[in-house]
């Protein structure tokens, strides 16, 4: 019997375009790499500017005190600005700096710019293709994160 192989190709293909895109785009950083925890907690701010601490633990599926460190990194470093939060003066509320604003809509121009250029490469049917997955790739995703919410 024929083993099923789409689903491994599939991944396979999904990490090796992210792992790629990851390498082109640090190579023309001009500034410190961040680590993409860093970057996923940058985005997710972005994305929810006041969220704390732990709620942020929580969407990126990372151990509290793994964020605390992540936190008081980018703090350090200019990116984050962790504010009491009115309702409850124990827990903290996190918004992006100017800075962090201006790193990630740079690096999203940069992403955007490659994956355009590398596109554009493509014939028109495999152009097609790639914007008739993207809806089909995003319920993945979603099923994906509820899995993981329910374990």
């Amino acid at each position: 019997m024929e083993q099923e192989t789409f689903p491994q190709e599939l991944a396979d293909a999904l990490v090796g375009v992210q792992r790629l895109m990851r390498r082109r785009l640090r190579a023309g950083l001009t500034v410190p790499r961040m680590r993409g925890a860093e970057v996923e907690l940058l985005r997710l701010v972005e994305t929810r500017p006041g969220i704390g601490v732990s709620d942020a633990a929580k969407e990126l599926y990372l151990a509290g005190n793994s964020v605390s460190t992540l936190v008081n990194q980018l703090v350090r470093d200019g990116y984050l600005i962790r504010e009491t939060d009115p309702a409850d003066r124990r827990a903290a509320r996190l918004l992006l700096t100017e800075a962090a604003e201006a790193r990630l809509r740079a690096w999203q121009e940069r992403r955007a710019d490659l994956v355009r250029r590398h596109v554009s490469r493509l014939d028109e049917t495999d152009r097609e293709a790639l914007r008739a997955a993207v809806p089909a790739l995003r319920k993945l995703a979603v099923t994906l994160r509820k899995e993981a919410e329910e374990s």
